[in-house]
């Protein structure tokens, strides 16, 4: 009799979060399944949820997932059963295409994606590509590492790769899921840290945080704080408001990157020679492969970087996805299935 197990899924676009009973799948060739220990609950699963992408339904949501090797199908060397891994946004690669040659496997063409090309970690069980695998770190728990796979990830990953050196100035905007991991990135990257937020009650949280400076928006302009402090050289932007983008970009210094990892829909208003005369740019980032997803948990377990997190069961999928997409969640959910 084939072993059954407990799964959330949506069954069409913008259908509800339904728990269901599913056989356990079996890993085919070059697959590991894993025994689901956490999953990040993330605003991208509303891809999934409100059919935003073209996918197959019904499908499980969840691309923030932790748990052990429970078997490895035929080829896969690389891996064995027990070993702690996570599978984050970025779930596999063709490794044939231009840009996998290259090795820039964020641009696959055919980029698999977690809870959206197959189903993802809200369930007991998944089954992902061996290539999609990133190790967690040892002692680290699964609760502790679940976010780092993609807001994590996100902040570290973007902020490693700017032109920034220690003891320059870095502001974050927001000290949400985002914002409050990029704040403990930047701090222990040795940067200068500057926290911006709405409201005098958010300066003690950012100080904990480790942020130098705080500057409250209802103070007065963000741009002219910042340009006080000598200009930021990387502005990292946790909210998806073009026009507060469009405001911020005025804070920047020489050669100072406004770095976008919210999305929005609208056109940034930006002054072209603004941007020439300080050579300042504005650039987005996306998550980052499986090796990026390793460096990052591993640099937080080294570092002391922790997510802070609600935690539910898998019962209650539906009301942390609510809590997560209504903003109310201090910073992150994580689904705990064991």
């Amino acid at each position: 009799m084939a072993r059954k197990m407990k799964a959330v899924q949506v069954r069409q676009a913008k259908g509800p979060l339904e728990i269901v009973e599913r056989e356990v799948p079996e890993p085919g060739p070059g697959q590991v399944r894993l025994a689901v220990e956490a999953c990040g609950v993330c605003h991208s699963d509303a891809i999934t949820k409100e059919g935003w992408m073209p996918l197959q339904y019904p499908r499980v949501p969840g691309h923030e997932v932790v748990g052990r090797i429970d078997r490895v199908g035929p080829g896969v060397t690389a891996w064995k059963e027990g070993q702690h891994v996570g599978v984050g946004w970025h779930g596999g690669h063709c490794g044939q295409c231009t840009a996998c040659r290259e090795g820039d496997f964020v641009t696959c063409e055919v980029q698999q994606v977690c809870g959206i090309s197959y189903d993802g970690g809200y369930a007991e069980y998944m089954v992902a590509p061996q290539e999609a695998l990133a190790r967690v770190p040892e002692g680290m728990s699964s609760v502790d590492a679940a976010p780092l796979l993609c807001a994590g990830v996100t902040t570290f990953n973007s902020l490693r790769h700017m032109d920034v050196r220690p003891g320059d100035l870095v502001a974050v905007q927001g000290i949400g899921g985002l914002g409050h991991l990029a704040i403990q990135y930047a701090r222990k990257l040795g940067y200068r840290t500057a926290a911006i937020s709405r409201g005098a009650d958010k300066r003690q949280l950012a100080l904990e945080l480790g942020a130098h400076e705080y500057i409250d928006t209802e103070q007065g302009p963000v741009a002219q704080a910042l340009q006080k402090l000598g200009g930021a050289r990387v502005i990292m932007m946790t909210a998806s408001s073009s026009s507060l983008a469009g405001e911020l970009v005025g804070g920047l210094g020489r050669n100072g990157t406004l770095l976008l990892l919210g999305a929005g829909a609208e056109p940034i208003p930006v002054s072209s020679m603004q941007l020439i005369m300080k050579r300042q740019r504005i650039q987005g980032w996306p998550s980052g492969v499986p090796q990026d997803s390793q460096d990052t948990m591993a640099f937080s377990a080294l570092a002391g970087v922790r997510s802070r997190n609600e935690v539910f069961p898998l019962e209650r999928a539906s009301e942390a996805y609510e809590r997560m997409m209504g903003n109310h969640a201090r910073f992150r959910v994580v689904l705990k299935l064991r």
